[in-house]
């Protein structure tokens, strides 16, 4: 709990590491996470360092393995999932995974581009079968069909039948071409269009479609093509054929000069798509046992190669000594990690054989360490609600232990329902109960991963929801009368107050609308046991009522929150030993808010808790009285109009109270920024005079160094939580700090006035969120309900479907979003700045686990 209030003791250190036990330890220090290393070589360009040429080494195998890894998911091989951790490898290894890698990946390249000439000499002779059989029909060599009457005709139309007639050529005296081949279906129009143009009609084109789909050679899609055949005379104009041929990419074919040529390549092709089945089976056997063999293999590697490269990346960073023996590494460092920092240094050393052990030396530093705040499954979503708005300062009160339960409990005070909440609670238990499963941590889906990694904000929030669901006693809109109402309707006929259907002038047969008189004897027994009396659902005031309950109750717990967050910030002025901040920024801060909006909340109370049933008709307005409290108005009770009093002697507490909370403005203004002046220019000579006795003590500069970094890790900083009390910077300029002061005077004095508006939000979407529960049962499940035939079973089923879609897309996922979206803007802006500077630096340690492989970014694995 100690590191989540305020984060681990952070320590700067210096690692040194022998030459030739510097993998090793580096490679112990990654398994662990233990430390954040710091560059020592900022201006050395990366790719004139020590270890680039090791780096490229593992970039190029990256790159193998990445060719390998797609290779098997194309294959539908499954890469098996290993919870072992493989170690980095040794320096020496790396030749040897190289070699292995790139033996992988020749004989892999060779096999899959046997197996691609393989497809590709099967789709040709595939393509040119159908070529053959469907241009069977289109010439016909039939010196019957020729006319007795032969007219010249020098340009042919196509128009005409589309089958060559060879007599008709022959008298053009030209020599008569054939050109055949396989074209895809959307191109052929066009490529009808430019033969015609082209060809000036020295062409006749035939064409029809293939029934099968055959595979595209360079997408690998299924595709629809067209067998054509032209007929052409004449050697310029098939050169031009041929060239348009090409421009539109069309697969040409010979074709044969008589039937029994035909025939024959007919039966070759037969024959050699047989033997190219064959061997194309064989070679995709031997290619899928490849794949299979590197698969059990690729996750091992890919592990391995990533943390030689993280290590030789990390080794960038470190510089040598003057002998050029020893490589020197600069980390932060928690303090209580430092005893397992050591012996991960020894363990390196002697896996090394070393003969020199490394060792690590504590360093002074003036430099703010790294924000460090440990957290586990349960507190790390909160945690990253708190980091949004910006990583702690060093050592500063850390709002996330308190968000754990505010958090959810203002989203339940907007949410509060208690069947949506047992259904959020059911979708995030199970979520918890499968956090394990691979398949849904491992989802590429960014909107389900964001649900999966909050899936202990939603379960609390579901939680908390169904106790905010309980006090509205509200449930899909209707209340559950689970103890009994504690308002009798009988009592008012028992006292004659109503009469009985009976009478000819009853009560209840005369008025729409009637009214329970609480000041009856019996019909008020006393408050439902838990929550708001099911009755009210059934009261025409039912809005009303609630809307004053909501609106105070929000006014409460928005009032409760700021003053938490505020005596939150007395503790880091005590922590960082800013006691002056105590006197002159924390309690006006907290009298002005006590004063004014903490007496409102008294108002609240005391009305509620003095008048009773009998006298709720002359209790006062609160708003009037708050309102008289700053005009400074006397009672006058005996006045006509004028507001009768909650408690004798309102009227001085009230003047009093403003009058304490108008003095505390001017001291939270001008308190501080006066102070630190007088410190510096007129105790600023005392406090030399006895730091200069305390040097004269010391008997080097390096005591004096280590004398500070002890009172820095004791509390003392440069930041504004984080310096010394004592301690004013030589750079003080009165005028900054007082302009610096006044605006966070402003700030705070006018957010509490719209801090406090804000939360009234919890009442807006409280009451919102009831309203269209309450529609949607009303215009939804109501008109199922209300069928009283036997349809109305059958009827009850699309309706119900149709409540429970709606219910979920509208009341739980928008409206909870919305509540979700309404509890972080109050806790970032009306909680924490009240106390948190969120101007900390993350730490980031180095860790393989931590480490992303370009492979993952790639959905390789």
């Amino acid at each position: 709990m100690g590191s989540l209030l305020r984060g681990e003791e952070m320590c700067l250190a210096q690692l040194f590491l022998q030459s030739g036990s510097a993998y090793d330890c580096i490679s112990e220090l990654g398994e662990l996470g233990l430390v954040e290393f710091r560059d020592l070589n900022p201006n050395v360009n990366a790719f004139q360092r020590k270890h680039v040429s090791e780096i490229k080494k593992c970039e190029e195998m990256e790159r193998i393995l990445g060719y390998l890894l797609r290779e098997i998911k194309k294959a539908n091989i499954s890469v098996p999932e290993r919870d072992m951790n493989p170690v980095a490898p040794s320096p020496k290894s790396i030749l040897t995974i190289m070699e292995q890698l790139q033996r992988l990946e020749v004989e892999l390249g060779e096999v899959t581009r046997n197996k691609e000439k393989l497809q590709k000499n099967l789709l040709e002779l595939t393509e040119y079968t159908h070529m053959l059989r469907i241009t069977r029909n289109f010439v016909q060599r039939s010196a019957e069909r020729e006319p007795l009457h032969v007219q010249y005709e020098e340009f042919p139309f196509l128009e005409k039948d589309t089958r060559m007639d060879y007599s008709s050529m022959q008298r053009l005296g030209a020599k008569l071409g054939f050109i055949s081949g396989l074209i895809q279906r959307a191109k052929i129009e066009a490529f009808e269009r430019m033969l015609w143009r082209v060809c000036k009609g020295y062409t006749i084109l035939s064409y029809a479609e293939v029934e099968e789909y055959l595979e595209d050679p360079d997408t690998g899609e299924p595709t629809k093509s067209v067998v054509f055949l032209i007929s052409y005379w004449g050697d310029q104009i098939g050169q031009k054929v041929k060239k348009i041929c090409d421009c539109y990419h069309c697969h040409l074919y010979p074709y044969p000069s008589s039937n029994n040529e035909r025939n024959d390549v007919v039966e070759g092709l037969r024959t050699r798509i047989q033997d190219l089945y064959t061997v194309l089976h064989r070679t995709e056997d031997y290619l899928r046992q490849v794949l299979i063999r590197a698969s059990e293999s690729v996750y091992t590697w890919m592990v391995q190669v990533k943390k030689m490269k993280a290590i030789y990346y990390i080794l960038n960073l470190c510089s040598f000594d003057v002998t050029n023996k020893c490589l020197i590494a600069e980390v932060w460092c928690p303090v209580n990690d430092i005893p397992e920092l050591r012996r991960a240094l020894e363990d390196g050393s002697r896996k090394s054989g070393a003969t020199v052990p490394s060792f690590v030396n504590r360093i002074p530093t003036t430099d703010t360490p790294p924000t460090l705040i440990r957290t586990n499954k349960f507190t790390s979503g909160f945690q990253n609600i708190v980091d949004a708005y910006g990583v702690c300062s060093y050592r500063e009160i850390n709002p996330a232990p308190f968000t754990l339960i505010t958090f959810p409990f203002l989203f339940a005070v907007m949410f509060g329902d208690l069947g949506h909440g047992v259904l959020m609670t059911l979708f995030a238990a199970l979520m918890v109960l499968h956090e394990n499963n691979r398949k849904l941590k491992n989802t590429r889906n960014e909107i389900w991963n964001t649900f999966f990694e909050g899936r202990y904000i939603i379960l609390m929030m579901g939680l908390f929801s169904i106790y905010t669901g309980l006090i509205y006693n509200d449930c899909f809109s209707k209340s559950l009368n689970i103890f009994g109402s504690g308002w009798s309707v009988k009592a008012m006929f028992d006292a004659n107050v109503w009469k009985l259907f009976y009478y000819r002038d009853s009560d209840v047969t005369a008025n729409t609308y009637l009214t329970l008189d609480p000041n009856t004897s019996r019909v008020f027994h006393g408050p439902y046991p838990l929550g708001i009396d099911p009755i009210w659902n059934l009261a025409s005031n039912r809005l009303t009522f609630l809307n004053s309950f909501k609106m105070k109750m929000s006014v409460i717990l928005g009032i409760i929150h700021m003053t938490f967050g505020v005596i939150l910030s007395s503790y880091n002025h005590i922590y960082f030993r800013k006691k002056y901040n105590l006197y002159l920024v924390f309690l006006p801060q907290l009298l002005f808010l006590m004063c004014l909006f903490g007496y409102l909340v008294f108002m609240i109370v005391y009305k509620w808790l003095v008048f009773s049933v009998t006298d709720s008709s002359f209790a006062p307005s609160i708003l009037i009285h708050f309102i008289n409290m700053f005009l400074m108005q006397r009672d006058a009770g005996d006045a006509r109009g004028a507001p009768r009093p909650l408690y004798p002697g309102q009227t001085g507490l009230q003047v009093f109270l403003v009058v304490i909370a108008v003095l505390s403005v001017p001291v939270l203004l001008l308190g501080k920024p006066v102070y630190l002046n007088w410190f510096k220019n007129g105790s600023r000579r005392h406090v030399g005079m006895y730091r200069g006795y305390e040097r004269v003590r010391r008997n080097s500069d390096e005591d004096l160094i280590l004398l500070r970094n002890h009172d820095e890790e004791e509390g003392s900083s440069h930041s504004d939580f984080s310096s010394s009390g004592e301690n004013v910077s030589e750079e003080f300029n009165f005028a900054d700090e007082l302009l610096h002061q006044a605006i966070h005077t402003i700030e705070f004095c006018l957010g509490c006035i719209s801090n406090t508006a804000s939360y009234l939000r919890l009442w807006a979407l409280s009451l919102a969120h009831a309203q269209l529960s309450e529609v949607l049962w009303a215009m939804v499940m109501r008109v199922g309900l209300r069928m009283d035939t036997r349809l109305g079973v059958l009827f009850l089923v699309p309706v119900f479907g149709v409540f429970a879609v709606l219910t979920v897309s509208i009341l739980l996922i928008m409206e909870g979003l919305s509540a979700f979206l309404h509890a972080l803007r109050l806790h970032w802006v009306e909680f924490q700045n009240k106390f948190y500077g969120g101007t900390g630096v993350k730490f980031c340690p180095f860790a393989f686990s931590l480490l992303p492989s370009s492979l993952e970014h790639d959905g390789l694995l």
